[in-house]
């Protein structure tokens, strides 16, 4: 009799452990950490032929509302970001000690927004917080319909691609038709609309190209002015081949299309 209770005891132990480890999985799996890049429910859908509108304001509204809500997830993903690394800060500045998971997540930053791990404490944490930052959301949305031919090009249709950006691994996207023979370049492919608005987005963040741009946007932040896409477009200036008739061309479009632009 005693080794049977024994031997029920153990079971039930063995239960309540399994329940415990059961349900510490699933909490894990249901709790997103504060690293993962976010995605639309829509991401993976097929990109909409806005070709078939022969209205033009119907493709304009269209194409703006297609891209809209995938842009301020990604902003509000860069907020929560920021948020973060400022909590970091203030407790560099109290010289509190760093948890394991804020180094884990510190590291990962770093490599991931280019900056250089050698560097003091505060002067990374300093320059993340110039680099993880919200891009306007009009600015977005004209870039894209300017790379994309308003959403038509193949890039855009058959790789999530509105954004004309490259990659340089031979099968990572498709071989523009206009490549010299000598480049290797490809047009980049994605699996869906967040990675590709998650990889322009941090392109612009952390790119040297694009430094004047983050440089902008810091000084409208430290003056408390609104954080405009016509001003950070002049930070666009190597985006293009065009130089500055690249960047008057995504300003304008801004200022034409502004009744779309707005929600």
């Amino acid at each position: 009799m005693h080794k049977r209770e024994t031997f029920k005891i153990v079971l039930i132990t063995l239960g309540v452990l399994a329940v415990i480890v059961i349900n510490a999985i699933i909490f894990k799996e249901g709790t997103p950490d504060i690293l993962d890049v976010p995605q639309t429910v829509k991401a993976n859908k097929p990109v909409p032929d806005f070709s078939k509108y022969t209205q033009i304001a119907e493709k304009k509204a269209a194409f703006f509302d297609y891209l809209r809500p995938e842009v301020e997830k990604q902003n509000a993903y860069l907020l929560t970001l920021r948020h973060y690394v400022q909590t970091l800060y203030r407790k560099a500045l109290a010289d509190e000690l760093f948890s394991e998971e804020d180094i884990s997540r510190l590291a990962w930053l770093e490599k991931e927004y280019r900056v250089d791990a050698e560097l003091p404490l505060k002067t990374r944490l300093l320059n993340l917080l110039q680099k993880i930052d919200v891009l306007p959301v009009e600015l977005v949305l004209v870039q894209a319909a300017n790379e994309s031919a308003w959403g038509t090009s193949r890039f855009a249709r058959k790789g999530y691609n509105f954004f004309g950006l490259w990659c340089f691994t031979k099968g990572c996207g498709f071989v523009p038709n206009r490549r010299n023979d000598d480049a290797s370049h490809e047009v980049a492919k994605f699996e869906n609309l967040s990675q590709a608005t998650y990889t322009y987005m941090r392109n612009l963040n952390r790119h040297d190209a694009y430094k004047d741009l983050r440089e902008i946007r810091s000084r409208l932040r430290a003056n408390q002015i609104a954080i405009s896409g016509v001003a950070l477009a002049e930070g666009l200036m190597k985006y293009s081949e065009r130089g500055a008739a690249y960047v008057e061309e995504l300003q304008n479009m801004i200022k034409y299309n502004e009744e779309f632009l707005s929600e």
